[in-house]
């Protein structure tokens, strides 16, 4: 296959197309770097099946030849990221959405849209499962993101429903691993970055909030396995293993080998209005129709994380 995926300097973007290069299909990045990073795709440049364009999605899409599939995985995707870009976050969601469904519609390619547990909001069903509609602020600091990730769903299966495109939807929970930005601001870049210098761990409140974290293999397996399936509705990918705040600062103290202590913080800015007070993905539907279900243990996964972010503090 030839595929285009966006956002492919970022984080995820970058670990999806060494995933499709290793399986031997072609791979065509494309990103803007507002948040993606060269360093993440440098090993990729010169291979015979790489290529790169520099783009930004909100804007129209040309790229020449066939295409057997479009990710569209372009988007900031942390707090600091969409409060500091709230305009272009929703133009990504909004615009690029549209116009990578437009190019997928005319190279008759499928379509896998990358969207986020965010589209729950601060939830009242624990654990979400697909079918639940959310709890979301449309007009608060983090609606940019949440209202830019549902209104790509809902685009992406208007394009099923009227033009017949083959879609898929990942709803992504939270996911770590190498090549996340020291800077990213999510907890787990946070966290590492301030074990691995002796700094205190800044958790916001009382720590009692929950995550489900899932190593990055985990979730490509999922995506991968999704865009080969027939599954056209939204598909949780995520850890089902839910846990507080407060604990994952202490695995991560633990593990580092960090002697920094724990410092409880009030939240006092836009990044925690709306903040999720929990966050666990049911993953019944990915079992059933992917046969998926994450494999790589915390443990596992942060130590590997924290060498990562070891050679870079």
């Amino acid at each position: 296959m030839r595929v285009l995926i966006t956002g492919a300097a970022g984080f995820l973007g970058s670990h999806l197309s060494d995933r499709f290069i290793r399986e031997g299909h072609t791979v065509v990045g494309m990103d803007n770097l507002i948040t993606g990073n060269m360093d993440n795709i440098a090993h990729l440049m010169g291979h015979e099946r790489f290529s790169f364009i520099k783009h930004d999605v909100s804007s129209y899409i040309y790229v020449p030849g066939p295409l057997d599939a479009v990710l569209h995985f372009a988007s900031p995707a942390s707090p600091n990221d969409y409060l500091a870009h709230p305009i272009p976050t929703l133009k990504v969601g909004s615009l690029g959405t549209h116009n990578t469904l437009g190019l997928a519609k005319a190279k008759n390619a499928r379509y896998l849209l990358a969207s986020t547990s965010e589209v729950y909001g601060d939830p009242e069903v624990n654990p979400q499962p697909e079918d639940y509609w959310g709890n979301v602020n449309p007009i608060g600091p983090r609606g940019v993101y949440d209202e830019a990730k549902r209104f790509a769903e809902a685009m992406t299966l208007a394009y099923h429903r009227y033009h017949g495109l083959e879609t898929r939807i990942v709803r992504i929970f939270n996911t770590y691993g190498p090549r996340m930005r020291l800077n990213d601001g999510r907890v787990v870049p946070n966290f590492i970055a301030q074990a691995l210098k002796g700094q205190p761990l800044t958790v916001y409140g009382n720590g009692k909030q929950t995550r489900s974290f899932q190593y990055y293999t985990d979730l490509v397996e999922g995506i991968y396995r999704l865009l080969f399936s027939a599954e056209k509705l939204p598909v949780n990918i995520g850890n089902p293993v839910e846990m507080s705040i407060l604990e994952f600062a202490q695995a991560v103290v633990e593990i580092s080998g960090s002697q920094s202590d724990i410092l409880f913080v009030e939240p006092g800015d836009d990044r925690f209005t709306d903040d999720p007070k929990v966050r666990r993905p049911d993953i019944s539907k990915a079992k059933r129709v992917l046969d998926w279900e994450p494999k790589v243990n915390l443990a596992d996964g942060l130590r590997q994380t924290v060498d990562y972010f070891r050679s870079r503090v």
